[in-house]
């Protein structure tokens, strides 16, 4: 009887070697989230900013700008602490039990206990806790497609293992961590736990990926420098300008502090962290989880999309999908079966356990199910199961022999056809014409295996099921079927120029068949032996042709990855299993299943799909391009305003003329700007035609050429207007505070005006007014309101510096508006011709190979 290890030895290699426990990556608590986003610049400019604005003395404008950072802050913070709540919720917290032998007993345990040296029992349903070696098997089957990517489970046999041994392929005498069983039993004496088994080798390789910041952070963080060092020459030129002007330079000192810090840019931080975190809720509906917010953006620039095939293009359960009978007649699923193919199907359920495991098993259990009439019951059904006939590595085959109401037993095989061929004792003739009809059903991509019965009417059974009479029944084809999403989904890949690659550990006819269901382009497959023996300078150049990749090791997949990236390629990575998650790291975004998908899949992930719907990433790709759509937007909205600002802020002092603005006057601009940057255009709805035109390049920047002269234009035009009104006013009889009141509200009316021309790129302002904008219904109100208040009502007068206007003086704010609002939309159309003759001569231009 085996002994196994005792207490005493079991405990003193725990000590030693620790748990049998996963490499975890710590979950971030609020604290470190709160600390990792101060950790950016560009919030930190927000607090700082409103520091500054408080030692000044300007608690008004210290309080504004801390609020908005505040605000900021706490909304990433909550939706990254709902994201790792989740993400706990999803993991399996109870460790997976064990059957061990210690000490000639029987015990189980948790799973975590297990150490390198115990014999574990293992049966069907069962989890393998660790790493085993296989002392004994009977009819072993294991799923192993969490780690290699292979639907079908595999067959295993006792032996001595090789050292090479890996995950995947039939009889061999190894077992693996985090792998199924779902056929037989065995008895395995372990070899590795924790990190040492392959599963805990995949867990630490994670660690020393790096994670690479997204582009858009870097160019934000030198936009907010340049910006900053404009202001700061801004204000040192008021300093020089007053005090050689004006002769005081202490007021001079005071002067460019306020008109720098007014154009301190402070709103291009805060927008981004909104339209992040507002992003992440948004994706968050369609029960898309982002665990980090920074991945949003990068979806709408992503250009390659790679996906695992088990669960993630097909739904990681076989399924039935083909009948032949003996003659050779077929017959699709999807009808109602005739009745000498209800018998062959019959006949599988009978050759297969009463209360299946093995996947192919159910799959019997579940077409006939679905064809019962009524009145009737399951094959088998009240009948005794007399005895199992296991696979052997010389026989694979199984038979089951069934207990008959007059006496005798009734016999059903299953397995691989020339197996059965072997039961049936063909002849050369009968052989070849079984072999052309597998064939064929093989390059399909279907596993077949043959159905066989016998009666037998002997008083006992024989030893071996070589010993039956059997009759061929017919082939029987199985398949991982197809998410229905994913065609659908292919094809807006497809029309938004985002090139789909399907990488698999499966066999190259399935990932063949699987694509071609799918709608992948191209049909020549790359395999792991033949990837192997490319270079990376090979691989790079076969990844810009090559849609499919099969029998793919984890550590293959990886070097896909980064042979695309080296491409220049935008890299979004999908996966559930374990095998996924070195690659799913290393993408630019990784999308992880959260239902199917295990715990190292997800926390390597950027962002995890809840209902496991490869279509939802191609919702997400749609909601990331609207995302960076109307992030641009707000960019050109607050550089255009800035403009008028800069300008009214410098003309006093360069032609000695009344000083326009004050703090109140500042923070009565902030509150229009911020909101409407951070707000109005985050929730306005995606451009007409935005999933057909290709992915952005990624090294585009933020503001380009032409999105930066739309902007100076916009502001100079409306700078232009406020500076007329500002000098001429006075000429038509109007006191200084007249004068600042009207000026000041043309340039609320003025930013207005860019509003409704930046809310869409694509189409006139006439439409935009008809789209609906909640928050723009909220904010352009309150303006309004807050507008007259300071106009009308004599205490917000004098706080502003404001006189009473006549209403012949009332309308000239409302006409900039109006002009500055005609002029811009009748220049849109040139911009936009500017805009796509730009593209076409970026398009044109061989700058980097298109992957």
């Amino acid at each position: 009887m085996c002994q196994g290890l005792s207490r005493a030895e079991a405990q003193a290699r725990l000590d030693a070697e620790g748990f049998n426990e996963l490499p975890r990556i710590r979950g971030r608590s609020p604290l470190r989230i709160v600390l990792d986003v101060l950790r950016e610049p560009m919030l930190t400019l927000l607090i700082v900013g409103g520091v500054v604005y408080l030692l000044l003395g300007s608690r008004d404008e210290a309080l504004i700008l801390l609020a908005f950072a505040c605000l900021s802050v706490g909304i990433t913070v909550v939706q990254e602490t709902r994201t790792e709540r989740v993400l706990e919720a999803l993991r399996d917290l109870t460790s997976p039990r064990a059957l061990v032998i210690r000490g000639g007993e029987r015990l189980r345990i948790a799973g975590r206990d297990v150490v390198r040296g115990d014999l574990i029992v293992l049966s069907e349903g069962d989890r393998v806790p660790a790493d085993a070696a296989l002392l004994e098997a009977t009819g072993l089957s294991s799923d192993e497609s969490l780690l290699t990517g292979e639907a079908v489970p595999v067959r295993k046999v006792a032996g001595n293992p090789d050292v090479e041994s890996r995950p995947g392929g039939d009889d061999q005498p190894m077992v693996y961590s985090g792998s199924l069983i779902v056929q037989g039993a065995a008895l395995a004496q372990v070899t590795a736990t924790g990190s040492a088994s392959e599963i805990g080798k995949i867990g630490t390789s994670l660690g020393k990926l790096e994670i690479e910041t997204p582009h858009l952070q870097l160019q934000m963080r030198k936009l907010v420098i340049v910006f900053a060092a404009v202001g700061a020459a801004v204000s040192v030129a008021v300093v020089v300008l007053y005090g050689l002007l004006r002769g005081g330079w202490l007021e001079g000192v005071l002067a460019g502090i306020a008109v720098g810090m007014s154009m301190l840019p402070e709103e291009f931080p805060m927008v981004l962290a909104v339209f992040m975190a507002m992003g992440a809720w948004r994706i968050s509906k369609v029960r898309v989880l982002t665990r980090r917010a920074s991945a949003i953006e990068t979806l709408g620039a992503a250009s390659v999309l790679c996906t695992d095939k088990t669960g993630t293009l097909t739904e990681n359960r076989m399924t039935i999908t083909e009948l032949r009978l003996a003659d050779g007649t077929p017959v699709t699923i999807g009808t109602v079966l005739p009745q000498a193919f209800r018998e062959l199907a019959a006949a599988g359920v009978m050759a297969s356990a009463p209360e299946p495991f093995d996947p192919m098993e159910k799959a019997f259990h579940a077409l006939v199910q679905a064809d019962l009439r009524a009145g009737e019951i399951l094959p088998g059904g009240g009948r005794a199961l007399a005895r199992s006939y296991a696979l052997s590595p010389d026989l694979l085959a199984m038979s089951q022999a069934w207990e008959t109401p007059d006496a005798g037993w009734q016999i059903a095989a299953k397995g691989a056809p020339e197996a059965i061929a072997d039961l049936c004792q063909f002849g050369a003739v009968a052989r070849a014409a079984i072999t052309a009809q597998v064939d064929q059903m093989a390059q399909a991509g279907l596993r077949v295996l043959a159905v066989a019965e016998a009666a037998f009417a002997g008083d006992n059974l024989p030893a071996s099921q070589r010993d039956f009479a059997f009759r061929f029944q017919g082939l029987v084809g199985l398949a991982d079927p197809l998410r229905a999403s994913v065609p659908g989904a292919v094809a807006q890949c497809r029309s938004a120029g985002i090139k789909v690659i399907m990488i698999t550990g499966d066999y190259p006819a399935t990932a063949q068949s699987i694509a071609a269901q799918a709608g992948l382009e191209g049909d020549r497959v790359i395999t792991g032996p033949e990837l192997a023996l490319m270079t990376d300078v090979d691989l790079a150049k076969a990844v810009k042709d090559v849609t499919i990749f099969a029998r793919i090791m984890p550590e293959q997949k990886l070097r896909i990855v980064t042979a695309l990236k080296v491409a220049g390629a935008v890299v979004a990575m999908t996966g559930d299993g374990v095998n996924d998650a070195p690659s799913l790291k290393a993408a630019h975004i990784g999308v992880a299943m959260g239902g199917r998908g295990t715990d190292v899949a997800r926390e390597a992930a950027s962002i995890v799909l809840l209902d496991d719907d490869f279509g939802s990433i191609v919702t997400t790709v749609r909601l990331g391009r609207r995302i960076y759509d109307n992030l641009r937007k707000a960019m050109s909205f607050i550089l255009a305003v800035h403009v008028p600002i800069a300008g009214l802020a410098l003309m006093p002092f360069l032609f000695g003329m009344p000083i326009l603005f004050g703090p109140v006057h500042i923070a009565f601009l902030e509150m229009v700007i911020d909101p409407v940057c951070s707000l109005v255009f985050e929730a306005e709805a995606e451009e007409d035609g935005v999933m057909a035109r290709p992915p952005r390049p990624p090294a585009e920047p933020l503001f380009s050429g032409p999105t930066i002269l739309w902007s100076l234009l916009q502001g100079a035009l409306v700078l232009g207007v406020t500076a007329t009104i500002f000098a001429l006013g006075s000429s038509f009889g109007l006191s200084t505070d007249q004068v600042r009141g009207m000026t000041f509200a043309s340039l609320i009316f003025g930013i207005v005006a860019l509003i409704f021309v930046d809310r869409s790129q694509s189409s006139s302002v006439f439409i935009a007014f008809s789209r609906p904008n909640r928050a723009l219904a909220v904010v352009l109100p309150i303006v309004a309101a807050l507008l007259t208040v300071t106009l009308f009502w004599q205490p917000a007068r004098d706080l502003f510096g404001f006189a009473a206007l006549e209403p012949v003086f009332l309308a000239v704010p409302l006409m900039a508006g109006l002009g500055i609002l005609l002029l811009l939309e009748a220049l849109k159309p040139i911009w936009r011709w500017a805009v796509r003759a730009g593209n076409k001569s970026r398009v044109a231009a061989p700058v980097s190979p298109h992957i």
